[in-house]
This record gives C-alpha cells, sequence and structure tokens, in this order.
C-alpha cells in the first residue's frame, strides 16, 4: 500500500498557490511539499491536518490509500 494525495492539485484549485506559499502557510520548506506531492515523503499527521484546514478540506480528500 501506498499514500497518494491531491495536493498539487489542491493547489491550482485553490488560486494557483505556489509550493513556497502553501510551505510558508504550513510551517515546512517547499521541498517538503514538492517530496509530498511527488509521494517520496509521507507527511506526520499534524502535517497532513495543517495542509487539509490550508485548503478547507479533511485530510481524507486530500490524502488516499493505493493498494
Amino acid at each position: 500500500m501506498k499514500l497518494a494525495n491531491h495536493v498539487r492539485r489542491c493547489r491550482f484549485d485553490y488560486g494557483e498557490k505556489t509550493q513556497q506559499e502553501l510551505a510558508d502557510a504550513v510551517g515546512v520548506t517547499r521541498q517538503t511539499i514538492f517530496a509530498i506531492e511527488k509521494g517520496k515523503f509521507v507527511p506526520s499527521t499534524l502535517l497532513a491536518i495543517k495542509i487539509a484546514r490550508y485548503f478547507n478540506k479533511t485530510v481524507e480528500d486530500i490524502f488516499y490509500i493505493v493498494e
């Protein structure tokens, strides 16, 4: 199983926010957002919740499991 996400799509749906804008809003580096979007890094629960709140969505709306 793998954790996948819709972070990149959410950034564009939410006014075409840059990785840096999202990173600044949730307190991480741009490289962290890049790694999450590419599936190379699994965010902590706290970071996943911060990202979901930023987009006014649930964690499950953004992150999902691929079997």
